[in-house]
């Protein structure tokens, strides 16, 4: 049985699927030329599948990242689609700006570059908290303490210079009654001395130098006693304001105390110092930085690397024959104006000669008419007929 050959003309046309389409649309390619290059139809493919898994990264970094600032899922849900979408159009913008034309050039790819690394590096921190969750949380516990311990410091220092002055005034007060504690005693003891015999005359008995100890420990003792009474309050005050000043403290440690949270920027900051004091963690940091980096380059390293084909070719002789297609349309449009105007001015020439053919005899039989009347009436001068010849027949400039 004889093979039958199917001609050129009943061949079938490529049928790329949805998703297909899909991805020709995240790399920017014009579906209706794609379809028609069998090569770069993959090629094209590839691009969209680095812009798809940049565009899913860039909306879970994000969702992440707004989860460290809101308790809401739901909302961090949306605004991580949302900046997943600012993501999407930019790497589009990127690589619908890459052509067969300027890939050689190095500034725009240099700038095409900078700003991927720019966008990669912000989203890989999101991704690496997620990743060094555990040890973030452990190293902001003892960021955290050591914030306490600065801020209690900071409060001494601030409080110190009130704190030593009261406490300077208490020290005299209770050096002044020490000093008159200690004269009470000495006189006390001098009188119990006298009485019983061990000092002084070394009489026992109650003579005239036991009762002039006596009066003079009695007079010290009251003395003594009024002084206590005169620093009693004085020494409350001071007491109640060193009070005040650690309960102020300590209100203030317990208001900065709870202002200590986990959020992005804590985090970011234990994560360095995790960094900075873990090369285990260092190394690996940076690793992971270079890898997510990666994920955002990824749409213009494949873009870039990709080779050009007829899909390119393509674009650029379709884009010349629309501008050879504009630039011919414009002349024509100017012809067709010109054309209009020029026919408009004959026919309008024409038609002002004929009006004014028309009216010649008509303004003529008029201006006989008024001189006239010019010569029947005697008052009359001839420059009001004038005037009113002049306004009344005479034609005006066009502006």
């Amino acid at each position: 049985m004889a093979d039958t050959v199917q001609s050129l003309a009943q061949r079938g046309t490529y049928r790329a699927s949805v998703f297909t389409k899909f991805l020709w649309w995240l790399s920017t390619a014009e579906e209706e030329l794609l379809e028609e290059c069998i090569i770069d139809r993959n090629r094209y493919a590839i691009t969209g599948m680095t812009v798809l898994g940049t565009w899913l990264f860039a909306t879970l970094a994000w969702t992440f990242f707004f989860t460290t600032v809101t308790s809401s899922l739901f909302t961090s849900i949306l605004l991580g689609l949302f900046m997943g979408g600012i993501i999407l159009c930019i790497d589009r913008a990127l690589i619908k700006g890459i052509t067969a034309a300027n890939k050689q050039k190095i500034w725009p790819m240099l700038f095409r570059g900078l700003l991927a690394c720019t966008i990669g590096f912000f989203m890989a921190q999101p991704a690496l908290l997620y990743l060094f969750d555990k040890e973030v949380h452990l190293q902001i516990s003892l960021d955290n303490e050591g914030k306490k311990r600065v801020k209690s410091q900071q409060l001494d220092s601030l409080y110190l210079q009130q704190k030593n002055f009261l406490l300077a005034q208490k020290q005299t007060l209770q050096q002044q009654e020490t000093g008159r504690y200690s004269e009470v005693s000495a006189a006390r003891d001098a009188f119990i001395d006298e009485t019983d015999g061990t000092g002084g005359s070394k009489k026992p008995g109650l003579k005239d130098i036991a009762r002039a100890k006596e009066l003079q420990y009695q007079k010290l003792d009251e003395e003594y006693n009024r002084l206590q009474q005169q620093n009693a309050p004085r020494l409350h005050a001071i007491d109640s304001s060193l009070a005040a000043i650690e309960t102020t403290k300590h209100k203030e440690q317990q208001a900065f105390e709870a202002l200590l949270n986990d959020g992005f920027l804590t985090r970011i900051e234990a994560l360095q110092h995790l960094v900075q004091s873990n090369s285990a963690v260092q190394i690996r940091y940076y690793l992971l930085v270079m890898l997510l980096m990666l994920i955002e380059l990824m749409p213009v390293i494949a873009k870039s690397l990709l080779p050009t084909g007829t899909y390119d070719e393509k674009i650029r002789l379709r884009e010349k024959m629309e501008k050879t297609m504009a630039e011919n349309n414009y002349d024509k449009e100017l012809a067709l104006k010109e054309l209009y105007n020029q026919t408009a001015f004959e026919q309008d020439s024409a038609f002002i000669r004929q009006f004014f053919e028309q009216a010649e005899a008509e303004r003529k039989e008029k201006m006989r008419q008024q001189m006239q009347q010019f010569k029947k009436d005697e008052n009359r001068s001839f420059d009001s007929v004038w005037k009113q010849i002049k306004e009344g027949m005479l034609s005006k400039q066009e502006n």
